[in-house]
């Protein structure tokens, strides 16, 4: 998927006013992720994503931190400006735009090391 597509998917699912602002959005949630996933990973989902978007994954720790679900979504809010429950909108719309941008098989293996709570935010059904 190129950057254009990919920001207008994130535009269109997040009701954002424009094309900076679904950049700012998907940068910043794809940055709090990197801090959340191991450097392989984060280079295996670089390799789908657009530029610039793929360099955000590469400032990545060397060992990813154990970020619960709310936790990540306060530092999207960090990030991004935006209370809680925006940032949960915030995510939902880069991470689901993401799910679809890569390979099922690429989200699942991702997926697999994020506690019980990431699916939703990637648009996958959670645990039942």
């Amino acid at each position: 998927m190129k950057l254009a597509e990919f920001l207008a998917e994130v535009r269109d699912r997040g009701e954002y006013r424009s094309q900076e602002e679904a950049e700012h959005i998907s940068t910043s949630v794809l940055r709090v992720l990197a801090t959340r996933i191991t450097p392989e990973e984060a280079d295996d989902l670089a390799a789908q994503l657009p530029a610039p978007l793929d360099d955000v994954l590469h400032t990545h720790p060397r060992r990813p931190e154990a970020l619960g679900r709310e936790e990540f979504l306060r530092r999207v809010a960090d990030q991004t400006g935006a209370r809680p429950r925006t940032a949960e909108w915030d995510a939902s719309a880069v991470l689901s735009t993401v799910a679809d941008a890569v390979p099922g098989g690429e989200v699942d293996h991702l997926l697999s090391q994020l506690p019980t709570g990431y699916a939703e935010l990637f648009g996958r059904p959670g645990p039942t």
